[in-house]
């Protein structure tokens, strides 16, 4: 399919996991796709092979989402390089777990500003771009618990929750302009982390949801694909659950 021909995008946070998984979805489309990572230029370097490999067009930018002169730098770099920015796709993101009444100030600090700074200074960096064309997509990847709290996560549920507001208010501003920002929340992944559960936790994991399986990262990039396309030209402002069932 090339329902993105001609389509450039940016994924932050795309040299694994879910972000890679939408990196090449989005290649797939017939998107040219820019993609941040942050320490891991082999993983980032791999990425950009297979995707080359399949007949992509992709290219990796080292970025400090914590960084607003990393961010601009970055998304100065994508429209020079790539010729221009119609898909910011806003992934990247960390944990730093803890209850919170144990929880540093320096681990609430870090998740807040690569979570949800981080996805505010791409999507301004962004949005004075997509003025400028009057078109363009924003989605942002926020969380379910984002939606209902997670115990130990405090930092984490308070960015995602944020994204999914700062998500509705560009929607609201920028609707006039052609531009659409909607958010996707994942339930529960199939990842590098949760492969190490145990049988016990993941059946666990499993009752939880009532499709009874773990999501794949390829679920969630077609999400994000549908969100990126033609077909979603009219929906902006809304948060769209790839959870089995979870939150429901």
């Amino acid at each position: 399919m090339s329902t993105l021909a001609d389509k450039i995008a940016l994924v932050t946070g795309g040299s694994r996991g879910i972000g890679k998984a939408i990196v090449k979805r989005l290649a797939a489309d017939g998107a040219t796709v820019g993609f941040t990572f942050n320490a891991n230029a082999d993983a980032a370097a791999q990425t950009v092979e297979e995707i080359r490999s399949a007949g992509g067009n992709v290219k990796a930018y080292r970025c400090d989402n914590a960084d607003a002169g990393s961010i601009e730098a970055a998304v100065h770099a994508v429209i020079t390089d790539l010729g221009g920015l119609d898909i910011l796709v806003n992934n990247a993101g960390i944990t730093r777990d803890g209850l919170i009444a144990r929880m540093s100030e320096a681990d609430w600090d870090a998740v807040i500003d690569t979570n949800l700074k981080g996805t505010f200074l791409f999507s301004k960096a962004a949005i004075k771009h997509m003025m400028s064309k009057r078109q363009g997509r924003i989605i942002n990847i926020a969380s379910v618990v984002g939606i209902t709290g997670n115990a130990g996560q405090a930092n984490y549920v308070s960015s995602k929750a944020g994204v999914i507001g700062l998500t509705k208010s560009i929607a609201k501003e920028l609707a006039g302009r052609s531009i659409t920002a909607n958010a996707i929340a994942p339930g529960y992944i199939t990842t590098d982390m949760t492969a190490k559960l145990n049988d016990a936790q993941q059946a666990a994991i499993a009752g939880m949801i009532p499709m009874k399986r773990q999501g794949t990262p390829e679920e969630v990039a077609a999400a994000v694909a549908f969100l990126a396309g033609p077909d979603s030209v009219y929906i902006t402002g809304q948060v769209l659950c790839v959870d089995g069932g979870m939150v429901m």
